[in-house]
């Protein structure tokens, strides 16, 4: 299994090099000069040959990336070019973070209730509670992410005045009972797809399971329906719930763009939008990266999660 898991640590290091590459040569197409983005529209040839010069954009390209790469291997992603000027890598350590905790609240509050509702549907198959749940669960991921947001906006922040209305808490600053408070709607805003998905996925591999003999030789011998559910049929369902929660923690980190705005969140996505909005290309550069390694790092953690789950897998089977 470790040597498994050193030969997909391997791996990972070419494709991170292609996702480099490729985020460093999407914002070279796009149109624009950023250092027009700097001095302004009024500069002198003078101020602009200078700032091109102390930029590196008289580069080559493969020297530039060289250059940019080095320099975000040891955590410098440059400065924005929309004053005021500060480390982009300091907007994304302050961004990041918010979207890491969103994603984490939603993958957390989906499995606390796909996880039950897709047992006892599998487990009645075809009864009134499974029939009531898979119509429900078409509702819900029929729904667009930013129409269940204003919904819950105006019944939690607005009507009933629960939670807050949008903005953001750092624990740092208010604590963590406050930053609950303002973080509970926009990660439930993400969840109610994720739950709606994750308990139909669930549903139908749990019900495949429950045919197996095995199950059915626990059933004979008397053993209650929650052993049954929990110890013998659950584990052997859950690979694909697995593989899919990896693949959506890695959407959710970066594609919360439209929660992000509904709620008034500083988070990457908005940050990045911002960015592309006012072509302050560091910025752009910076997001994008920090959001595909995370994809990519998540991506090979559920790998290695999915061995550890699977025998069939550490053993080099199917």
């Amino acid at each position: 299994m470790l040597r498994t898991i050193g030969t997909k640590l391997l791996l990972i290091i070419p494709v991170l090099f292609i996702v480099s590459l490729g985020t460093f040569l999407l914002v070279e197409l796009v149109p624009g000069d950023p250092a027009i983005q700097v001095l302004g529209p009024n500069s002198t040839a003078e101020e602009y040959e200078r700032v091109r010069e102390e930029m590196g954009l008289n580069d080559p390209v493969i020297q530039r990336y060289w250059d940019w790469l080095t320099d975000a291997l040891h955590g410098d992603l440059g400065y924005n070019l929309v004053p005021p000027s500060t480390p982009v890598t300091e907007r994304l350590a302050n961004a990041f973070p918010i979207n890491i905790e969103l994603a984490i609240l939603a993958l957390i509050m989906s499995f606390a209730v796909a996880i039950p509702l897709a047992m006892w549907s599998a487990y009645r198959a075809g009864g009134r509670f499974d029939r009531t749940v898979s119509a429900t669960m078409f509702g819900v991921i029929s729904v667009p992410a930013f129409l269940s947001g204003i919904i819950l906006l105006l019944i939690f922040a607005i009507n009933w005045r629960i939670f807050p209305l949008g903005q953001w808490a750092r624990p740092s600053e208010e604590g963590w009972a406050e930053n609950l408070k303002h973080a509970f709607l926009p990660a439930l805003t993400l969840a109610l797809t994720e739950i709606a998905v994750f308990t139909r996925l669930l549903r139908n591999d749990m019900m495949a399971t429950l045919q197996d003999d095995y199950i059915l030789a626990a059933r004979a011998k008397g053993m209650p329906t929650r052993h049954i559910l929990l110890r013998e049929a659950f584990r052997p369902s859950s690979f694909s719930l697995i593989t899919l929660a990896g693949v959506s923690l890695g959407r959710l980190i970066g594609g919360t763009v439209i929660v992000e705005t509904l709620f008034s969140l500083p988070g990457v996505g908005r940050t990045v939008v911002e960015g592309a909005r006012n072509s302050d290309y560091t910025i752009v550069q910076g997001g994008v990266l920090v959001i595909a390694v995370a994809y990519v790092v998540i991506n090979l953690f559920v790998d290695i999660l999915y061995m550890y789950l699977d025998p069939r897998i550490r053993r080099g089977r199917v």
